[in-house]
């Protein structure tokens, strides 16, 4: 008995230290140094096999650094805030609103590799519409950040969703992964399409068909 007594308490005990380190990971991260990022740019120069040191790499730490605050500013940005003003006046319209072929880089999360594509936004307004270029920006707030497509998909629709509390969303994006074309199984001009419903987008079948439609004019870059 005394021997199972133990056993439960040590499994009690790994499981409060498993319980106790997942908080920790949750809790904010103290940001990093500009001294300290640099200094890690130079020891991955020294991993790939090169010389942080010599004259074409000497002013590299400081540059990806500076590329670095460029290319995730979305971890910055606030979505919430950038849909935050609605316009209500627009005479009662209630058809879709289509935005489509909205160029955007990201970075993919698992290689930190760039992934390039477009994104494709409609909604069926509720209580009102959005700037046609918030939507825009709102790709990229998301977009540059460390991501995967799948999340930025759903990311993106459930911002506006929140926001404008519209009829339904649907949103499609297409990218080529530069971690399968530069690496891996290295096929070039491989193109990933995911997609988000909401509301009548999902609920209705020939809504869906409907936006799909849409986005197949004459000069969309939807493949067909």
């Amino acid at each position: 008995m005394d021997a199972v007594v133990k056993a439960l308490s040590a499994r009690s005990r790994e499981t409060n230290a498993v319980r106790s380190r997942a908080a920790e990971d949750a809790l904010p991260q103290p940001r990093v140094t500009r001294d300290e990022a640099e200094a890690a740019v130079r020891t991955l120069i020294r991993w790939a096999g090169d010389d942080p040191a010599r004259e074409g790499l000497i002013d590299t730490p400081r540059r990806v650094a500076d590329a670095y605050l460029e290319l995730f500013k979305g971890y910055r940005d606030d979505p919430d805030a950038l849909l935050a003003r609605v316009f209500e006046e627009v005479e009662g319209y209630g058809d879709m609103v289509l935005v489509r072929d909205i160029p955007f880089a990201s970075h993919c999360e698992h290689h930190m590799l760039p992934f390039v594509g477009r994104a494709h936004i409609g909604y069926y307004p509720n209580r009102g519409v959005v700037g046609l270029s918030k939507l825009a920006r709102l790709v990229d707030v998301f977009a540059r950040r460390l991501q995967t497509q799948e999340t930025m998909t759903v990311q993106i629709v459930q911002s506006i969703q929140d926001a404008l509390d519209p009829r339904g969303v649907a949103v499609v994006v297409e990218a080529e992964h530069m971690c399968m074309s530069m690496r891996g199984i290295r096929k070039q001009g491989t193109s990933t399409t995911t997609s988000h419903f909401t509301g009548v987008f999902r609920d209705d079948p020939n809504e869906q068909i409907r936006f799909l439609t849409m986005l197949r004019g004459p000069d969309s870059t939807l493949r067909r």
